[in-house]
C-alpha cells in the first residue's frame, strides 16, 4: 500500500446503501467523540467562525453541508451559546439514514434537513457562514467543483471546509488509536480508507482552483493545516 497518491477507487463501507444499519447508526453516533479528538474544530471556531459571527451584531444563520449525524453542528451551537452568540444552525445531508440520526440532535436553534447544496442554492437560500467536515475526500472532481461553487454562492461570509490530511503517520496513529471506539462500527475500516482517499494541502489547493475559476475568481480558496493531520480550505462567500 502506498500513500503517495490518493486512492480514489476505495469506497467506504458506510457509503454502501446496503450496509448494516446497526453498525451505520453506531458509526454516525460515535463520530461526535472521534471528531472532538481529531477534527480541530474548536480552534477553527475560535479563529474564524466566532469573530465573524460576533462582528455581525445580529442573529446569524450558519449552514453545515454534508452534516452526517449532526455532531459538528451540535458542538458549534454549544460553543456559540456559551459565547452568548445568537445563531440559527442548519445541517443538511442528502442521506436519509444520516438525517434520521441527526434529527435526534435538534434543538430550538439547531435544525436539520435531508437535502443538498444544489437544492438550497436553487431555493435562493443565504447564510452568514458555511462549513463542512470530512466531505471533500468523498467527492469526484466534478462533484468537488459543484460543491465548492455552491458553498461560495450560499454564504455571505466565511466558507470553511475541513478534512483529513493524508499521510503515513496519520494512518498509523489512527489505526492504533481508534481501536477502543471501533467495536460495532465502521470507524476502523472507513477511517483508514478516508485517509487513503484524502488530499495533501497542495493537492487540495490545485483541486479547488478549477472550482474557483468557474466562480469567476482567480484564487478564492486558501488551504492550510490548522492542526496535525488536518486540512482547512477557506473561502469568502459571495451570496
Amino acid at each position: 500500500m502506498s500513500l503517495r497518491q490518493r486512492d480514489t477507487a476505495l469506497r467506504e463501507l458506510m457509503d454502501d446503501p446496503q450496509c448494516d444499519p446497526g453498525r451505520l447508526d453506531a458509526t454516525l453516533r460515535r463520530f461526535g467523540t472521534v471528531n472532538r479528538l481529531v477534527s480541530g474544530w474548536g480552534g477553527i471556531y475560535r479563529a474564524h467562525l466566532r469573530p465573524h459571527l460576533a462582528g455581525l451584531g445580529r442573529p446569524a444563520r450558519v449552514l453545515d453541508l454534508g452534516c452526517g449525524g449532526g455532531d459538528l453542528i451540535g458542538r458549534l451551537a454549544g460553543l456559540a451559546r456559551r459565547d452568548g452568540l445568537r445563531v440559527q444552525w442548519l445541517g443538511v445531508d442528502p442521506d436519509t439514514r444520516a438525517h434520521a440520526v441527526a434529527r435526534a440532535r435538534e434543538r430550538d436553534d439547531v435544525r436539520f434537513r435531508c437535502t443538498d447544496s444544489t437544492a438550497l442554492r436553487a431555493e435562493g437560500e443565504r447564510f452568514d457562514a458555511v462549513v463542512s467536515n470530512h466531505v471533500l475526500h468523498h467527492l469526484t472532481p466534478e462533484e468537488l467543483a459543484g460543491f465548492a461553487a455552491d458553498s461560495l454562492a450560499l454564504s455571505s461570509g466565511p466558507v470553511l471546509h475541513a478534512d483529513i490530511a493524508r499521510g503515513r503517520l496519520a494512518y498509523g496513529l489512527y489505526a492504533v488509536g481508534i481501536a477502543p471506539l471501533a467495536p460495532g462500527t465502521f470507524l476502523h475500516t472507513d477511517g483508514l480508507r478516508s485517509i487513503r482517499r484524502s488530499y495533501r494541502p497542495d493537492e487540495l489547493q490545485r483541486a479547488l482552483e478549477p472550482a474557483a475559476a468557474g466562480a469567476g475568481a482567480a484564487r478564492v480558496w486558501h488551504v492550510d493545516s490548522p492542526a496535525p493531520f488536518r486540512l482547512l480550505a477557506r473561502g469568502s462567500g459571495h451570496a
